[in-house]
């Protein structure tokens, strides 16, 4: 497993759960000093960013592109993928085929967390899962070209109604027969809406795409309750080889979340639990 840590560019996302802000290269440079292996990057359009200087960036401080999320579709531009309008579905799948053409050359996947909405506004919850699930599958496919699946990521009940539990989304995604999607599994969603954690996880075996690495209070892992040890000890029994990206508060500030996340990501990957 490898470790990534959080940069939001997004000013309308100020107060979420993204580690470090604004300063991309300073990120970058902080988290090659404390070891991250790679940045999830979260920015307010596909062209915030050029992708030139972005992987003269990376290149020298010697880091990856671990994904890059498209949640600035929402809280930046209002739009996500089961609004009732179909121009404005459609204006969701393009940005999100954007980031897909962003991220793809860096071997990158886009995330979808946000922009895959919610019923209401006239639009009920089938209308909106189908919604979701024409998205997906079209997403998919255009991400298929750069070698890399789309990641889907299920939310807490208190954030959208599609799909809150991993088993939920598995099944979803095996009986509709969406192909090329992989599950985000963040452990501070699971917390709140999985039975056991360690368990949804392995019954989710190679659907586990990416994995959100925070405690349950959305703050740094340390700082919370918890089990990381068993869901780490689940990531190892399916063969998780991917991100565990630090999601979280830059709690007490940044350099320290960063700090205790580390620490945690060392302490929990070197040791068997």
């Amino acid at each position: 497993m490898k470790s990534a840590i959080t940069v939001s560019l997004v000013p309308e996302a100020r107060g979420g759960p993204f580690v470090f802000w604004d300063d991309l290269p300073a990120a970058c440079r902080t988290a090659r000093e404390i070891g991250y292996d790679a940045i999830e990057l979260f920015p307010p359009s596909a062209d915030a960013v050029r992708p030139a200087e972005l992987r003269k960036l990376l290149d020298g401080e010697g880091l990856r592109l671990a994904a890059v999320g498209t949640g600035a579709g929402w809280v930046k531009h209002r739009l996500h993928l089961a609004q009732p309008d179909e121009s404005a579905r459609s204006q969701a799948r393009d940005f999100i085929r954007s980031i897909i053409d962003f991220a793809g050359p860096f071997g990158a996947p886009a995330i979808i967390g946000s922009m895959q909405g919610r019923s209401g506004e006239g639009v009920s919850k089938d209308e909106a899962r189908n919604a979701l699930g024409d998205a997906l599958n079209q997403l998919a496919e255009h991400a298929k070209q750069f070698g890399v699946p789309l990641i889907y990521e299920p939310l807490n009940r208190y954030e959208t109604d599609q799909f809150n539990r991993v088993a939920d989304a598995v099944s979803w995604l095996e009986d509709s027969k969406i192909e090329n999607v992989r599950l985000l599994c963040d452990l501070f969603h699971m917390n709140i809406e999985e039975t056991d954690v360690a368990a949804a996880l392995r019954d989710a075996g190679n659907h586990v795409g990416h994995v959100h690495f925070v405690d349950s209070n959305r703050r740094p892992v340390g700082h919370g309750h918890l089990d990381v040890g068993r869901a780490i000890a689940a990531l190892r029994d399916i063969g998780y080889d991917g991100y565990l990206s630090a999601e979280a508060f830059p709690y007490p500030d940044p350099e320290s979340a960063a700090r205790q996340t580390m620490n945690a990501y060392r302490d929990f990957t070197t040791h068997r639990v």
